[in-house]
């Protein structure tokens, strides 16, 4: 995170005669052309002093807009202190068992106070494609909170000595060291508007990322389709899917509806499998076999049933062979299918179990009522020589059809093509080019065993079709890091921002003797900054 500078105005003596205090960082009080980089055990860093003459040229030619901006940002930084400090005492009520705690509440402060939820993490795992997002998107956003606090600077003729990155222990952060003599002798408002750029540039940064984000698909238009089927990235080598999706190809609809983007894959896949979850308690089971899923069933023609194995019990397992799934007739609700599940005597018949090829029935016509909620109303419609028969399955197993498409590949995209001027193309991509399949099993899992985008490039380019997820991933990490680091620096704590922040509010907004301004500057200091550590070791303990 960010370092402490030497900014903050004198304790115990008035605004016109400040001294000033030691830092816990190097730093030059007078302009020194052989600044050196430092090194240490605990602490090293990198002085940049190229950009001062450009920061401090700019800033002077437009002072006067810049003064206005920074103003503004001085009323966001305000409010996000008070607000920061609510957070905090509100977090102390419920550490104390004064305030009774709600989840959603309680996520909802720790989101705002420190820019993400318990919740959305307990899970988080870290990649080193993460950790990359992490690195790169924390660089983007401490360099822009130190820009703004070099621009305001500037903007009121305060000339900067360098801007330092450096390595606190293991800590990352930057920090920029002014020109301390004529910091202090700025008027207290002047000085605050340089203490507020930093923060309000990381407010700034969070609304560009939003922004950029919310126009990504009208950006990429021209390269991509967006929101049509989402794209496979990735498939983990562990995932059920590894044996037929692959980098590339196209999810087009999940038991029958339609796909658009990767959020409708895990609502459509938490739908199903709550679905499966209530058919749990309510379905019947077959003896030594399993659950029956009536809600899901394939017209199956009968000589198909005849040319198959009936299924053999072996215990209270299914003997299908492996490759084949266990089946069985269920009845239907259309008058034609009376015959089945029940005879012309009106007693009802004994149900038949059959080891088939998934594969194969897949492709078939759907039957039964439970495709009602997923496909909007297909009832029985088997015909007199067809049989409606569903997937027997096991507690806790889903029973989820998949169909795909691999129309990014040179050939699919070829067959396109040509696919308005053939009707016999049009076939020939139905076979090579989209194909069904189905997953038995915990289909959250499953969902989460692949990466996707719902960008498609319009073209068949392999670096290509992973810049939109790229660039996707960049901003929201940019986002949350900039969000975290601006929330950071508002709290009143020791050695950040809002340290100067507090101390310039006090002095500048009260009439507070001296004495009485350092007795409260201090006890705000001390108490923000045992709360705040109270609050993160119970994010801490919540996480693990």
């Amino acid at each position: 995170m960010e370092g402490r500078r030497m900014r903050r105005f004198g304790r115990g003596v008035h605004s016109n005669t400040r001294s000033h205090s030691p830092s816990l960082l190097p730093l030059h009080t007078t302009p020194n052309p052989n600044i050196s980089n430092s090194i240490s055990c605990w602490y090293c860093d990198y002085k940049i002093t190229a950009l001062n003459q450009p920061l401090f040229r700019f800033g002077r030619r437009y002072a006067r807009a810049l003064r206005v901006w920074f103003s503004i940002g001085v009323g966001f930084s305000l409010t996000a202190l008070f607000g920061v400090t609510m957070i905090l005492l509100w977090e102390l009520g419920k550490a104390l068992h004064l305030i009774q705690q709600e989840t959603q509440l309680g996520n909802l402060s720790t989101a705002l106070l420190f820019g993400f939820s318990p919740t959305a993490v307990s899970g988080f795992s870290m990649s080193l494609a993460d950790a990359g997002y992490i690195f790169i998107s924390t660089v983007i956003s401490v360099s822009v909170h130190e820009f703004g606090h070099a621009l305001a600077a500037a903007c009121e003729g305060i000339q900067m000595e360098y801007i330092a990155i450096f390595i606190a222990a293991l800590f990352p952060g930057a920090l920029v060291a002014y020109n301390y003599e004529f910091l202090q002798a700025l008027p207290q408002l002047t000085a605050l508007r340089v203490y507020c750029a930093g923060v309000w540039h990381n407010a700034v940064c969070c609304v560009a990322c939003g922004l950029v984000l919310f126009l990504l698909p009208l950006i990429l238009f021209p390269f991509y389709i967006y929101g049509e089927s989402p794209m496979v990235l990735d498939v983990s080598s562990t995932s059920p899917l590894s044996r037929h999706l692959s980098p590339g190809d196209l999810i087009m609809s999940l038991d029958g509806i339609h796909i658009h983007n990767s959020q409708e894959w895990m609502e459509m896949t938490s739908l199903i499998d709550k679905m499966a979850l209530q058919s749990t308690n309510h379905s019947k089971y077959a003896e030594g076999f399993g659950r029956v899923n009536g809600m899901k069933g394939y017209c199956v023609p009968n000589i198909m049933i005849e040319d198959n194995q009936k299924i053999q019990s072996v215990g209270n397992h299914a003997a299908c062979a492996e490759d084949l799934t266990a089946f069985e007739t269920i009845p239907c609700h259309d008058m034609r299918m009376s015959n089945i599940g029940g005879s012309e005597d009106g007693h009802p018949k004994r149900r038949e179990h059959y080891c088939l090829d998934a594969k194969d029935i897949v492709k078939l016509n759907k039957c039964g009522d439970g495709w009602e909620i997923i496909t909007n109303g297909s009832s029985c419609i088997c015909s007199l020589d067809e049989s409606c028969l569903s997937p027997l399955q096991m507690p806790g197993l889903s029973w989820v059809e998949i169909t795909f498409s691999r129309s990014l590949s040179a050939e699919c995209l070829q067959l396109g093509r040509n696919s308005f001027s053939d009707s016999k193309t049009s076939d020939l991509i139905e076979s090579k080019c989209r194909g069904s399949f189905v997953f038995v099993g915990d289909v959250i899992s499953m969902a989460r065993s692949v990466r996707l985008t719902a960008y498609q490039p319009r073209w068949a380019f392999h670096i290509g079709r992973y810049l939109p997820d790229v660039l996707e991933r960049g901003l929201m990490c940019t986002f949350h890091v900039s969000l975290t680091l601006a929330l950071l620096n508002s709290l009143p704590v020791y050695f950040l921002d809002g340290e100067s922040l507090l101390e310039v509010t006090l002095w500048h907004f009260t009439s507070l003797s001296t004495r009485k301004r350092e007795k409260v500057l201090k006890v705000c200091l001390l108490g923000g900054t045992l709360i705040s550590i109270l609050v993160f070791v119970r994010i801490f303990f919540s996480f693990v």
